[in-house]
């Protein structure tokens, strides 16, 4: 476990603090889902995995179906794209924000007011995203499981790591094993509660109190943003 652990333990959920704005970022991911591979979950594993994690944080079946059908009504010309999002918080703090957007533009010009106005740098691509490492992860109600009998199981669809959470197990992995991953859980029978992608940094930066302030200033303005889907950073 050791650094990595602890750093997702210490930021667990803290993105899906409000329930409203969780609820429109996975609409967002339903809709994506759906234009990808079609609105039957039992075809689509994209869906599947989004539908888990609406579960998981008691999305109403209503928001759910309506994301569907936004997906699937030709008369609705409305498309979400993946942008990512480097640069620099203030005191040298690695800041990456995963974005879904209808508007480029729109996006793009307030990323960088948030960064210009909070004393950041917004940067080219590739200048941060190097500090982190991709990683995808479950997670399932412990049951009868055995962490350690899963990891010696589980590495050979890539997983690298297996632990027990409280009354669940969590399964690590490299970002490009979700798919073998998940299917793997799937044919033994085991119901996923949730799944997704997080960065985790190589490193951390230890700040003095007045610093993090400056930081979680700009990271409240990004996170703030309805085409904002994930913020990450290197600070401890």
């Amino acid at each position: 476990m050791g650094r990595a652990f602890e750093f997702r333990k210490a930021r667990k959920m803290k993105r899906w603090g409000q329930m409203a704005k969780a609820f429109t970022r996975l609409g967002k991911d339903i809709v994506m889902a759906v234009k990808e591979g079609g609105p039957d979950p039992d075809t689509n594993s994209k869906l599947r995995a989004v539908m888990q994690n609406c579960k998981a944080v008691n999305m109403p079946k209503d928001n759910i179906e309506r994301a569907i059908k936004k997906a699937t009504d030709k008369n609705d010309t409305s498309n979400y794209k993946e942008v990512v999002f480097e640069g620099y918080a203030p005191h040298g703090v690695a800041v990456i924000i995963e974005t879904a957007t209808d508007n480029n533009k729109r996006t793009v010009a307030n990323v960088r007011s948030y960064f210009n106005k909070c004393d950041g740098n917004l940067s080219t691509a590739g200048s941060v995203e190097f500090m982190f490492d991709r990683n995808c992860h479950f997670k399932f109600d412990k049951g009868e499981h055995d962490p350690e009998e899963l990891e010696l199981e589980f590495i050979d669809y890539g997983a690298e790591e297996v632990f027990l959470d409280e009354e669940s197990i969590m399964i690590y992995g490299d970002f490009q094993s979700f798919g073998s991953i998940q299917k793997a859980l799937e044919e033994k029978g085991i119901e996923i509660t949730s799944s997704g992608f997080e960065r985790i940094p190589h490193d951390t930066k230890e700040l003095t109190e007045e610093q993090q302030a400056d930081v979680e200033k700009l990271l409240e303005k990004i996170e703030d943003d309805d085409d904002v889907q994930n913020v990450y950073h290197n600070m401890a």
